[in-house]
């Protein structure tokens, strides 16, 4: 199969950008859509065709699928790339790209909808062998002494998650059984409402795990590699604040079975493209949570530490070529750090729109930067806040921090507000430098502060 002559870039802000780049470098034409807030945008002036397809507010421009099929329509594109966010863990956006003659970048439909109902994903990684959360086979059922006994067979604390939720939504920990039917009943009325699935299911509350994440590539002839591992415990609200690969002071033998047992489970569910594998881990065990079917906002750090183009690879794999690696081909090497940087106030969280007025992005060894904005522009109240990301690469952790200290005091955003002053506290954080910091641990030191 021949490589693609145009892909249309479905998607915004920085990761428009990234893909764009991946596009130039292998020699693709190709189209952004934007929306009528985002035509002042970097890559839509930098793009070989720019297609606008609706008002400011994502269901009519970003989530409008039809507007999407219609711009690949009349530019002659042949592929699509979702990016992350909108519509690219979206089964029937998927299916509509290609019942339209068109590639969809990513999953086939059927896997990503199978991935992205947790119960049947969890349901999938049992049979494939991969580690999950002790919890219960399946949905919740209605009987209300069949969920006590689940839960008591369990044990306390426990948390009802909605099947089809994400993004941290949907969820409820559950500490005395006194509480748990009512936190039951709530939370799929939550999920109905937020998801249009009332589905929940219940599994044991991890006390102080760490969020680490498995990168994957599959192409559609069953080879399968793993790229490594993501710490991405540093949270707020189940919001990643920043990432580091790899994640420091796990034993490297159990890293490598847990990637090897994710990279099986890609071959037996003929998965086709980038995904990421998402555990917990705690006292030497990972267990699953999701996978996200898709490429993911802290791929950089993975990048940087393998040499390996994961956009790029997407979009080959897509075309119907085969990988070009096999796992004994990827060699992992040196350190890196991302730090997620939002518009937003650094310790309060509220967004912070509004136009830049002057913009300087760091440099020096090892320092990468993937952001659309510039002085002048705009920062739309209508989207996600993040800006860019800067990344940090070192021959070790503690360089890749140096490198990172060095960067965010270099780094100036003004006219907005930004969570520049927190990612430079959390560079000197003695916790942060130790490593292996909880997903809780970020919460309790904003909680600290505030009390303080």
């Amino acid at each position: 199969m021949a490589m693609f002559g145009k892909i249309l870039i479905a998607n915004r802000g920085e990761i428009a950008l990234r893909v764009q780049r991946a596009c130039r470098e292998l020699g693709i034409r190709n189209v952004v859509v934007y929306s009528e807030a985002d035509s002042q945008a970097k890559y839509v002036k930098l793009a070989d065709e720019a297609v606008c397809i609706g008002p400011a507010p994502s269901p009519q421009s970003y989530l409008n699928m039809a507007a999407i099929i219609s711009a690949a329509e009349v530019t002659d594109s042949e592929a699509i790339h979702p990016g992350y966010g909108f519509l690219s863990e979206n089964a029937d956006f998927a299916e509509r790209v290609e019942k339209s003659g068109f590639t969809f970048i990513g999953p086939r439909p059927e896997t990503i909808r199978m991935m992205g109902d947790k119960v049947s994903a969890k349901q999938t990684m049992i049979k494939a062998t991969v580690p999950t959360v002790p919890g219960s086979e399946g949905a919740l059922p209605d009987d209300p002494k069949e969920i006590i006994r689940i839960a008591r067979e369990i044990k306390y604390p426990v948390i009802i998650k909605a099947s089809g939720g994400g993004g941290g939504r949907g969820m409820r920990v559950v500490h005395t059984e006194a509480a748990l039917l009512n936190a039951v009943a709530m939370t799929r009325t939550e999920a109905q409402a937020a998801f249009g699935n009332p589905t929940v299911y219940m599994e044991k509350f991890l006390e102080n795990p760490r969020h680490i994440e498995i990168q994957v590539l599959a192409d559609q002839h069953k080879n399968a590699v793993w790229l490594g591992e993501r710490d991405c415990s540093m949270q707020r609200r189940h919001q990643k604040v920043l990432e580091e690969a790899p994640a420091p002071g796990i034993p490297r033998r159990l890293i490598e079975r847990i990637g090897e047992r994710c990279a099986d489970a890609c071959r037996r569910i003929n998965y086709r493209g980038a995904g990421t594998f998402e555990f917990l881990y705690e006292n030497n065990e990972f267990y699953f949570i999701e996978m996200n079917t898709r490429v993911q906002v802290e791929h950089p750090v993975t990048e940087m530490i393998t040499g390996i183009d994961i956009v790029q690879e997407q979009i080959k794999v897509a075309a119907g070529e085969k990988l070009r690696f096999r796992q004994r081909d990827i060699e992992l090497k040196g350190h890196a750090v991302e730090c997620r940087i939002n518009a937003e106030d650094p310790f309060k969280f509220t967004p912070s729109p509004g136009r830049i007025t002057n913009f300087h992005a760091p440099g020096g060894p090892g320092i990468r930067v993937d952001s659309h904005v510039y002085a002048g522009y705009m920062v739309p109240p209508n989207y996600d806040s993040m800006i860019g990301k800067v990344i940090a690469y070192g021959a070790d952790r503690n360089q890749a921090i140096a490198r990172m200290r060095i960067a965010l005091s270099e780094m100036i955003v003004e006219g907005i507000q930004t969570n520049l002053p927190l990612h430079r506290q959390l560079m000197d954080d003695s916790h942060f430098i130790d490593g292996g910091t909880s997903i809780h641990y970020l919460e309790h030191k904003l909680a600290s502060r505030k009390n303080a």
